[in-house]
């Protein structure tokens, strides 16, 4: 019957992983298969099966996924890779029930999708006014108070992703998507809690496999942290760097209000974000450096509220990224200019492991689950397809004897 020295068949596993994947935990997944099939699995039972197979998933994509995914890949016409950051809250070990939080508490988890996409070329640029989501002030003022309190999420926090849920708002048009602007033709997804440095390194071995290298068109889109542009200096430095036009949005929203009244702030927005939009960011650059003359450098101990302080930082931000920030080159090129992919395959990320009340015990089995749940977002299929060549699969052919123990 196939069964293992658990009394799990082979096919048993496959579908307790791709439950568990698609499932909001390992205790809805038992609660599901018991309601569904009348078979009682425990949690534990579950986590040590995934743990299994998400170890197994880590070596095939080190391994390039070969026998697996080989022969499939052609050179794309625009490649595109975007990377973010997710949470997931762990437990210290060995610590029986309860909390105990020390030392631990909030991870970051890394996550990156690589996309081919097709899209149109232009000479002129094919879309100089900004969005109207840009140009509402409720959905800027969600935006920018999201991304701050992403910045400063502590272990205690479990915030909604607001910015994913507003960003909705750039894709309830039911208008044709304009020819400039990529359309995905197939994405892959990666996950770990692994430091930016070793994900760098997955990322890049992924981009190979699929020929990202080769494609005429090369994106790299993201934040702006500087661990992100570390991870495209060090591993994608041919890729056309983009940082995520939100982003600077929020940073430019915030910037009016530091700089201006209330009832000048609004326009003053309108403005710059309009200028940044259309590639100019060096005009806005000239007036916040007039504004920071005006209320004058902040002082070595000046508090984070100082708006002095806030303001240096944002100048120094839009001056850090000024190169990344040429949106009109971009969309004559047919690339990105926001990461709202990347913010999507967070959330879809974020549903497996991370919710209120939501604590790993294990941070090794959290690992697990992040390789299964991106290996089930991936578009190629790899994780049934991975599953049955695991050893045991009926769909496996087995050894010939003869040729065995030749």
């Amino acid at each position: 019957m196939g069964l293992d020295a658990r009394e799990s068949t082979p096919g048993f596993k496959r579908q307790l992983v791709v439950l568990n994947a698609e499932t909001r935990s390992l205790k809805r997944a038992s609660i599901v298969l018991e309601r569904m099939h009348q078979f009682k699995v425990s949690p534990n039972t579950i986590e040590r099966i995934c743990q299994e197979v998400g170890e197994d998933l880590a070596v095939a994509q080190e391994n390039d996924w070969r026998g697996v995914l080989n022969g499939e890949t052609s050179v794309p016409e625009l490649a595109i890779v975007e990377n973010d950051g997710g949470r997931a809250r762990t437990r210290r070990m060995d610590c029986g029930p309860g909390v105990h939080l020390e030392g631990t508490g909030w991870n970051e988890t890394k996550n990156a999708i690589l996309v081919s996409a097709t899209s149109v070329t232009s000479d002129v640029d094919p879309q100089p006014d900004p969005p109207a989501c840009f140009l509402n002030q409720k959905h800027v003022a969600k935006l920018t108070e999201t991304a701050q309190a992403k910045e400063n999420a502590s272990e205690n926090d479990d915030l909604p992703n607001r910015q994913a849920k507003a960003k909705k708002a750039q894709r309830r048009s039911k208008k044709p998507r304009p020819p400039h602007q990529p359309k995905r033709l197939l994405r892959t997804v990666l996950s770990s809690l692994k430091n930016s440095r070793d994900f760098g390194a997955q990322i890049e071995r992924e981009a190979r496999r699929r020929k990202f290298f080769q494609a005429p068109r090369r994106a790299f889109v993201c934040d702006g942290l500087a661990c992100n542009w570390t991870m495209h200096e060090t591993h994608f430095r041919d890729f056309t760097p983009i940082l995520d036009f939100t982003h600077a949005v929020t940073y430019l929203f915030h910037a009016a209000q530091v700089c201006c009244t209330k009832d000048e702030s609004w326009p003053t927005y309108v403005r710059w974000m309009t200028s940044v939009w259309r590639g100019q960011v060096g005009e806005v650059s000239g007036e916040l450096d007039q504004h920071q003359e005006r209320l004058g450098p902040p002082p070595d101990d000046a508090p984070a509220d100082d708006p002095r302080e806030q303001l240096r930082l944002i100048r120094g931000y839009l001056e850090n990224n000024r190169q990344r920030m040429r949106y009109d080159e971009y969309r004559c090129q047919g690339l990105p200019t926001t990461s709202a992919w990347m913010e999507s395959a967070v959330k879809e990320i974020n549903y497996r492991v991370k919710g209120t009340e939501m604590f790993w015990n294990n941070p090794t089995g959290a690992e697990a689950i992040l390789h299964i749940r991106a290996a089930a977002l991936s578009d190629d299929g790899r994780l049934p397809r991975f599953l049955a060549r695991r050893p045991g699969s009926p769909t496996l052919r087995r050894p010939d004897p003869i040729t065995q123990a030749a």
